[in-house]
């Protein structure tokens, strides 16, 4: 028995004591590109703008990594959601020699760069799909998914595009239908077509040779369809404000021929040094089926995004019933991960409210995996509500109620006209009018503000390895209302306990130690076993 204990010991310390990859211990941070910062004045940011931030970001905020949206060629049809051309940079960001400087740039300041990458669809625009639309004897014809009509006319199935409507699209030069699951805009790749997979391959190598670090991968559960086309089932009741939720989506995507897939995509980034990371926008789905994403042998996606946080009810139970089942799912050695908000998404101030968005702060930055914040989330902005005659995106215009504008704002960096966003007279999306009291400028530097909570939080986690890679578990009995955890590593112990509610709550845990944080000012020095928990209060308390 001793032998047994002082193995498993060894094992464990060998573990605590092996470098984890890098992007288990970072803090990701979120660009959209188009509303971070403009350097030219056309109201639009761009890679430049990026690039003068980087200070911003890894010194004044403390994260590890940027992910950014599409900068590629587009049309915009769908704000580079539609690739014209993989190996290039829109010119309304920049060019290729400002991406390599902010690379290099990054780099030198200790920032690792994930950028976006659109392997389901490409722009109607980009050269192959014009190759492929213009004849059906064209070598790039089958680079895309063609299909006659069904017997009798129409389309050859029941599949709904993501941005309402049919899937299919009709192209009365050649007499077939294209499918397209997002916007006829967006024909989707055939991936069951070896060439279209080897070129694909080859844009990701075109940037791992550039210095990236890795990508996020758009819709990748998208990318292999049923190979027969079949009908997906039509669920009950037709009073749907999104059309798309009246299906089952058993055959337009999810596919399980794309596990195989996956492991060749990952066979491209681990070919490369320095532990590039393949991190997938997998929609949320039953946790056994989930976590096939991670790979059989952990050789699939290194992490598929959990937006299960974005999804839930904000409740302390939900919450904790979540994470404890996630935490049981996973594969023995997959690293799990936390997204409070993102592009497509409300804000997280804008869900719970700002008082309980500094409680998600805490909870997305010392739960057990890599978190990634959305831009603007650091200083508490909330969506904008952009009237119907000024809506951009396509989803809210097709979508009346669903569209993403209000979560894609400039960014609101001082309290000038334009928040510091612009040179020109206004942006592409109208600001928060709270932008001249709520802007990093306003924040910085003053104790309690929404900014100081995130500085003070990634300072802690950083300084601690209990809180990026230590175990966690859950504690049994809190009030309601309330989520506690332990997290832990070899003799370094932290207890984080949770308020949900704007109520006061008293919490008694058997534990003293110190407090080392907390959302709200003027918290005691210390934890006795006994606290009152005042409305939307988080605190971490480091175990004695």
């Amino acid at each position: 028995m001793a032998e047994a204990t002082e193995a498993a010991w060894t094992a464990s310390y060998a573990a605590r004591m092996t470098p984890a990859p890098w992007w288990q211990t970072a803090v990701i941070y979120q660009i959209y590109p188009r509303s971070f910062q403009d350097t030219t004045g056309n109201g639009v940011g761009d890679l430049p703008g990026i690039t003068a931030r980087l200070p911003y970001l890894a010194e004044t905020l403390g994260v590890d990594a940027i992910w950014i949206s599409p900068f590629y060629p587009s049309p915009m049809a769908d704000f580079g959601y539609d690739v014209s051309d993989y190996r290039d940079v829109e010119p309304l960001f920049g060019t290729l020699d400002d991406f390599d400087d902010l690379v290099a740039e990054a780099h030198r300041q200790g920032i690792r760069v994930i950028i976006d990458w659109v392997p389901n669809h490409t722009s109607d625009r980009h050269p192959w799909f014009v190759a492929s639309r213009s004849s059906r004897a064209d070598p790039k014809r089958d680079w895309y998914v063609w299909r006659d009509p069904a017997p009798g006319g129409g389309p050859p199935n029941n599949w709904l595009s993501v941005f309402g409507g049919s899937a299919w699209e009709w192209d009365e030069a050649t007499g077939q239908y294209y499918l397209h699951s997002f916007l006829a805009e967006q024909p989707d790749l055939d991936w069951r077509n070896p060439e279209v997979e080897a070129e694909m391959l080859d844009t990701l190598r075109f940037w791992l040779d550039r210095g990236v670090d890795g990508f996020r991968m758009d819709v990748i559960h998208f990318i292999l369809k049923d190979p027969e086309f079949r009908d997906n089932p039509v669920l009950p009741g037709d009073d749907r404000v999104w059309a798309y939720t009246g299906q089952e989506h058993l055959y337009d995507k999810l596919h399980p021929d794309i596990h195989p897939l996956f492991r060749r995509i990952r066979a491209v980034l681990d070919a490369y040094p320095g532990d590039r990371v393949a991190i997938g926008e997998v929609e949320v789905a039953p946790w056994p089926d989930w976590v096939r994403y991670y790979g059989e042998a952990l050789d699939g996606l290194h992490m598929p995004f959990n937006f299960q946080l974005i999804f839930l009810p904000w409740d302390a139970a939900e919450v904790r019933a979540m994470v404890d089942a996630y935490e049981a799912a996973l594969p023995e050695g997959a690293w799990p991960n936390y997204v409070l908000g993102n592009h497509d998404q409300r804000r997280i101030a804008t869900r719970v409210g700002r008082g309980q968005a500094r409680v998600a702060a805490m909870l997305l930055f010392t739960l057990r995996g890599t978190p990634t914040t959305y831009y603007g989330d650091e200083i508490g902005m909330v969506d904008v509500e952009i009237p119907p005659d000024a809506q951009q995106d396509p989803f809210g215009r097709s979508t009346p109620g669903l569209g993403r504008d209000g979560c894609r704002t400039p960014m609101q960096w001082d309290h000038a006209a334009t928040a510091g966003f612009t040179p020109a007279g206004e942006g592409w999306l109208p600001l928060n009018p709270d932008h001249e009291t709520r802007n990093v400028a306003a924040q910085l530097g003053r104790d309690g503000s929404m900014l100081d909570l995130y500085r003070s939080l990634l300072r802690l986690r950083r300084a601690h390895r209990a809180l990026q890679l230590g175990t966690y578990r859950a504690i049994e009995r809190v009030p309601d209302g309330v989520y506690a955890y332990r997290r832990e590593d070899g003799e370094e112990r932290f207890l984080v306990i949770l308020g949900f509610t704007g109520a006061a709550t008293e919490v008694e845990i058997e534990e003293t130690g110190t407090v080392v944080a907390s959302t709200l000012p003027d918290a005691p020095d210390r934890f006795t076993g006994r606290y009152r928990l005042r409305g939307d209060e988080g605190i971490v308390i480091r175990l004695d």
